[in-house]
């Protein structure tokens, strides 16, 4: 690489680097100052350095043609109706679940959003702020969409619009349903709104439909371009405003320790407290699968491939075979946590004195069980920030009548999603340290999950140090190029890793409230090759894609716990 070449590659990592670094702060800035507006003034750094990042998630963001597969990401992660709204409110949870607001849930995040009036809509922030810099991220690739649609059919500062314009409207509004031809004419309508091709949006449509709006994307389009055209036209602007409630709140862990305080109850309350404790964060279903699925399901099909029972549990229309194992489960010694803190965590608790050895699908010490009686407890993912705030209070000692009763944690263990650098979808990363984005900020653990734990079972595994990032909706291919070939050897990047690490490292090294030779493992699996072009997560789930590494991940993690 001449020197030339590789300065300039450089100098774009570092604009970039530099673009996200100018959105942290200035989302912390308009969130202190209590409100802003999107497309005036206050929130021209965000689009500018959107802009100029142009992030893979958000596909041809910065260019004249609409982005498709970008829109249906975020919109799946907002509340359905948003893009109606001229004023988005982010709150605290301040009571609304017992108004008689009905609670709007996204797709693909769980957060509690209430539509007030026809225009406003308020988002529930209970997770920190890792939440509020996705959710003002999303808007601020929504309003520039929105604005792309407004120049292009707006003819005149009075307001008049193009034809294409006028025949969209008219479909909105339509009060009968859409007949296939009259769909297609619609959709040559927005195709040509949207600079996209009549093919491109077919291919789209129906993601975007839901059981109640089948021409969802119509109205996405109509209403985006509609606000923005009153922007433009009456100088009447969107506006994000943060409550007061929420400012006052944020990072105080009050919804953390909510949530820490019930699970050490319920452990206190069963007699489970003084056991030894192992953590693990992943999802509600592979630990108990791995632990009851053979066992609740061994009638249906003898001698199947392990891996296809945990296929079929995992796709939607199995309920009855999930709520199965969940009773299995339950009459075995698993208590079921709710969250009702607002964390939006739940947990599983299971007492492993109750297990019944010869049922379980994976090797385990009888001897172990007998006389240390281990509790495992699964809490199920935190979201960026938020996992620093859950687990430092987890691992708090618990008050009770004026005594401190400190917890018996002898591991945490933590399994997610993550990108990956080097191979693909499905495959395996084991951490070695985790790094803060941004800063040279490392934490360095001795992880007991090796590579050789997992290799040689069907799927790539990499071990490597990995980048804990701020969101992962900013990252582009400039600057992960530049993690991938710096010397720090990042082989992939997630939100939560560096968050874990400090609290636990807090908890064991500094505040000695756990042992401080608490046992920790690290693993992730690959969600999305931000590298691939076509392989970000704006490309879709993993479909099945993810069951062998997330199951493959809990077995091992299971059995290092229990042997």
């Amino acid at each position: 690489m001449s020197n030339n070449k590789k300065h300039h590659s450089r100098t774009r990592a570092q604009e970039s680097s530099n673009a996200i670094e100018r959105m942290y702060i200035t989302m912390r800035h308009l969130f202190n100052r209590g409100f802003y507006k999107p497309m005036g003034v206050s929130g021209e750094t965000l689009r500018q350095a959107l802009l100029l990042l142009r992030p893979e998630i958000y596909g041809s963001v910065g260019e004249e043609k609409a982005e498709l597969e970008g829109l249906l990401y975020v919109i799946d992660r907002l509340p359905a109706g948003i893009e109606e709204c001229t004023f988005i409110n982010l709150t605290s949870d301040e009571g609304y679940g017992n108004s008689h607001f009905k609670a709007i849930i996204p797709e693909k995040r769980r957060r509690n959003c209430y539509r007030i009036d026809a225009e406003q809509m308020n988002i529930e922030i209970t997770r920190g702020r890792s939440e509020i810099y996705d959710i003002l991220t999303h808007l601020t690739f929504l309003f520039i969409e929105s604005h792309k649609i407004s120049n292009r059919v707006l003819i005149d500062e009075q307001g008049s619009t193009t034809r294409d314009w006028i025949k969209l409207e008219k479909a909105v509004f339509s009060k009968k349903k859409l007949t296939q031809d009259e769909r297609e004419v619609a959709i040559t309508h927005i195709a040509n709104i949207l600079g996209r091709t009549f093919n491109e949006l077919i291919s789209l449509y129906d993601e975007f439909a839901t059981s109640s709006q089948p021409e969802r994307l119509l109205h996405i389009v109509y209403w985006l371009g509609k606000l923005a055209i009153e922007e433009q036209v009456h100088n009447n602007k969107r506006t994000v405003t943060f409550s007061p409630v929420l400012r006052e709140r944020i990072g105080h862990h009050i919804h953390g320790e909510i949530w820490a305080d019930t699970i050490k109850e319920i452990l206190f309350k069963n007699n489970l407290l003084e056991r030894p404790i192992h953590i693990i964060s992943a999802n509600m279903h592979s630990v108990m699968n791995t632990l009851f699925a053979s066992s609740a399901l061994k009638s249906t099909k003898p001698k199947r491939d392990v891996f296809e029972v945990y296929e079929e549990l995992s796709k939607k229309e199995n309920k009855s075979s999930r709520n199965k194992v969940s009773k299995e489960a339950l009459l075995y010694g698993m208590i079921y946590i709710e969250d009702t803190s607002g964390a939006n965590i739940d947990v599983q608790v299971f007492d492993t004195s109750k297990i019944d050895i010869s049922k379980v699908g994976i090797k385990v010490s009888e001897t172990l069980l007998k006389q240390e009686k281990p509790v495992i407890l699964v809490m199920d993912y935190a979201f960026g920030e938020q996992a620093y705030e859950t687990i430092d209070e987890l691992l708090k000692p618990y008050k009770n009548k004026g005594k401190n009763i400190h917890l018996n944690v002898e591991s945490v263990s933590i399994m997610g999603k993550a990108g990956i650098l080097e191979g693909g979808k499905g495959d395996i990363m084991i951490p070695s340290a985790h790094i803060f984005e941004g800063t040279a900020d490392n934490y360095p653990f001795a992880n007991e999950l090796k590579k050789e734990d997992l290799e040689g079972q069907g799927v790539d595994v990499y071990e490597g140090t990995m980048i804990t990032v701020l969101g992962t909706s900013l990252q582009n291919k400039d600057i992960l190029k530049f993690f991938y070939n710096s010397t720090w050897q990042v082989i992939g990047l997630e939100m939560e890793g560096a968050h874990y690490q400090k609290a636990i490292q807090a908890a064991s090294k500094v505040r000695g409230s756990i042992s401080s030779d608490v046992k920790v493992r690290y693993a992730y699996y690959a969600s999305d090759n931000p590298l691939e072009t076509g392989a970000t997560l704006a490309s879709g789930g993993l479909g099945t894609s993810g069951v062998r590494p997330t199951y493959l991940i809990t077995k091992k993690i299971l059995e290092q716990i229990l042997n």
